[in-house]
């Protein structure tokens, strides 16, 4: 149990059968009335974020949020499966879980699986990744005074913009958190 006076950014507890993780947290003491605790939570297998005052003797139970490290090992339709290294157990995973990141991450990827009380609610890709570029156009020199880019199709499918000296058949890293082209690899 945590209390909202022992409130701390990054706590997960359950309130209202929903589980929320602290973003932001005050602890206000006006000169007139009693103390409380103003937070902003976010839903953590929802997304949403909102803003909450609480007493600070509200008691809550802490919700414990599993960070397992898999390896992405193929689709099957709609269902995208990994697997744990250590147990080579087998998990499948919808594709409506999926973030839209994912479509940075190839096969045999390690990602981080989310998951709460045993259901799998949330996938964090590598922060970076290698990719061939399959089809861009053609390069070209010139005087530029912009950072000129170029759309480029990933061995992923993904799409992205590139700088112009870009060719295909390189290898690019990619932010998975942006979308964007860091540098080639």
């Amino acid at each position: 149990m945590v209390s909202a006076g022992d409130f701390r950014n990054g706590v997960t507890f359950e309130m209202d059968g929903q589980v929320f993780s602290i973003i932001e947290f005050q602890h206000v003491k006006p000169g007139k009335g009693a103390a409380f605790v103003r937070t902003k939570l976010r839903n953590v297998i929802g997304g949403a974020v909102t803003e909450r005052t609480f007493n600070p003797t509200d008691k809550f139970p802490l919700a414990h949020i599993e960070r397992r490290d898999m390896e992405y090992s193929y689709n099957d339709g709609d269902l995208y499966w990994f697997m744990d290294p250590e147990t080579y157990d087998q998990v499948p995973i919808s594709s409506a879980t999926l973030p839209d990141n994912f479509k940075f991450v190839k096969e045999n990827e390690t990602c981080r699986i989310l998951s709460y009380k045993g259901e799998v609610f949330g996938i964090e890709p590598p922060t970076s990744v290698t990719l061939k570029v399959t089809k861009t156009d053609p390069g070209f020199a010139g005087n530029t005074a912009t950072n000129a880019t170029k759309p480029a199709v990933l061995e992923t499918g993904a799409e992205v913009k590139v700088p112009l000296f870009i060719d295909e058949g390189e290898f690019i890293v990619i932010d998975t958190r942006t979308g964007e082209y860091l540098s080639r690899a």
